[in-house]
């Protein structure tokens, strides 16, 4: 599931978060047995750390997304993400990580295809969109995955830059999608990546370390976008 950035223009490609290979060929249901895990309550949204060489982080998931809600508490309570790395970094775009595989990587290797040997359906909910510090789900792109399903395991933070209106509009005129004033003022103001709406699943929102996101975005990169210094998840885990 190696994931590449096709572009690094102003305006990105939509299937700037694809990953090269074979499709996992199992569903998220067939992996859990039929059944979803338990996660937060209808009432609560669950909220998730992430401990990292670079400071810590706090993610808040949403509870209109309640598939990659539930598969990403999963993936956290069983230690999946403890020691991986952010194998992708972009500045001004993402901080990607989620790989297994990156936990013992080499200096050099390449990374990006590990997961846990499922797809999560995509759950596109217009209200959540890609601003700055939009936790998201990277996939196959559409030629290979046409139903835009999600990575198992592979995530991204979105860093992203501040939208002028007439992009907004552009962009509008382009895909048919309508962005609210206040969704446009959060483009125009704190910055994201709009163009990948629609195309990916937004599941959650980083709530403390912005910062942090900041830094890591801010790293010396090599091939294929590895920072050339490992940045790693230390620890992964729920915010009592």
């Amino acid at each position: 599931m190696t994931y590449t950035m096709i572009s690094t223009t102003v305006f990105w490609s939509a299937m700037s978060l694809f990953f090269i290979g074979q499709l996992p060929h199992r569903s998220l249901a067939e992996s859990f047995g039929g059944s979803q895990p338990k996660g937060a309550t209808k009432n609560t949204e669950a909220l998730v750390y992430l401990e990292t060489t670079e400071g810590r982080m706090v993610l808040k998931l949403s509870n209109a997304t309640p598939l990659h809600r539930d598969n990403f508490l999963k993936l956290v309570r069983e230690g999946f993400y403890d020691q991986v790395l952010f194998h992708r970094v972009i500045k001004d775009f993402m901080i990607q990580g989620g790989d297994p595989e990156s936990r013992d990587a080499k200096e050099g290797q390449m990374l990006g295809n590990g997961g846990p040997g499922y797809t999560v359906p995509a759950e596109f909910v217009d209200s959540l969109i890609h601003c700055k510090g939009a936790l998201a789900a990277a996939r196959l792109g559409d030629g290979m995955n046409p139903r835009k399903e999600s990575s198992g395991s592979q995530f991204y933070i979105v860093q992203g830059r501040t939208w002028k209106d007439a992009d907004l509009t552009s962009m509008e005129a382009r895909s048919g999608r309508k962005y609210n004033e206040e969704q446009k003022e959060i483009y125009r103001t704190l910055g994201g990546t709009p163009h990948l709406d629609g195309g990916y699943t937004v599941f959650g929102q980083l709530i403390e370390g912005m910062d942090v996101l900041d830094k890591i975005a801010k790293s010396a990169t090599g091939g294929a976008d590895r920072p050339t210094n490992d940045v790693r998840i230390l620890k992964a885990g729920l915010v009592k």
